[in-house]
């Protein structure tokens, strides 16, 4: 997983496509599908990637002609929970949002864009996306687990106080990620009451908070770039040199789909 400057190379080929799926609102007794600006911005700006849209309300039979289209995807976070039952449990935060909508739209992408060898980045809500995609579970009340800490933002705080750096992480050795980062630890943000706890299967961690919790996972043996994140690399990523390296990290990942898509387009047409 190499980084690259945007536009210093490929220049001849088009920019990755980049699939997103959207979630569930209610505004004013009107049924909504909303993307967050702060997710849109580093792809197109600092991935160099053209992001594509998808509504989940409508069910996952297009999956596969979505990933026709695109070269790479980005699994953002959300204000709502994964329905536990989709990882055995009892529902244990029912006062807590869910999107079914979206649950069962991206657990099949998931499995969908691993088939294909399609590039996936996932944030928060889209990494434990992918650990429940891939059999694993979370804990539902993180901040109730002896040993955690509570790795929620304060509700009452300006969204800038929210975002700031909230604890230490540390990243694996010798892994890819800490090469990319060039540092054994960095500071992130802390916005989550869920986490992962037992890794679905193929994930292996790559970093992990103060208390042990796993904040960052890939998944080597299935495939040659799936990347999440439990905190927020989005939140004003130009202004900071660790986001702005994982987000040209995915687009360069999204630009070798591209190259890998044209050298067979070109196999197929001189057949």
């Amino acid at each position: 997983m190499s980084n690259s400057n945007i536009g210093n190379k490929n220049q001849k080929l088009r920019k990755p496509v980049v699939l997103m799926s959207m979630g569930a609102q209610e505004r004013k007794g009107h049924d909504y599908q909303v993307m967050t600006h702060k997710y849109i911005v580093p792809l197109v700006e600092l991935a160099g990637c053209v992001p594509v849209l998808a509504p989940t309300c409508c069910g996952p039979d297009d999956i596969e002609q979505y990933l026709d289209m695109v070269d790479g995807v980005y699994l953002t976070g959300a204000g709502s929970n994964i329905d536990p039952a989709l990882y055995g449990q009892e529902n244990q935060t029912p006062g807590k949002a869910q999107d079914q909508d979206r649950d069962l739209f991206d657990l099949p992408l998931i499995h969908a864009a691993i088939a294909r060898g399609i590039p996936i980045f996932g944030v928060c809500r889209g990494m434990q996306e992918i650990n429940v995609a891939l059999g694993g579970d979370i804990y539902q009340k993180l901040y109730a687990e002896p040993g955690f800490n509570d790795h929620r933002e304060n509700p009452e705080d300006p969204v800038p106080v929210q975002y700031a750096a909230a604890h230490g992480v540390r990243l694996a050795a010798d892994s890819w990620l800490r090469k990319l980062l060039q540092t054994d630890e960095i500071r992130v943000n802390s916005l989550h009451g869920q986490g992962l706890k037992t890794l679905g299967k193929g994930l292996e961690p790559l970093a992990h908070a103060e208390d042990g919790l796993v904040e960052a996972v890939h998944a080597p043996s299935l495939s040659p770039f799936l990347f999440a994140v439990q905190w927020h690399p989005e939140w004003q990523a130009a202004q900071n040199p660790d986001s702005v390296k994982i987000f040209q990290a995915f687009g360069d990942a999204c630009r070798r789909q591209v190259m890998k898509t044209s050298v067979k387009e070109k196999f197929d047409t001189a057949a």
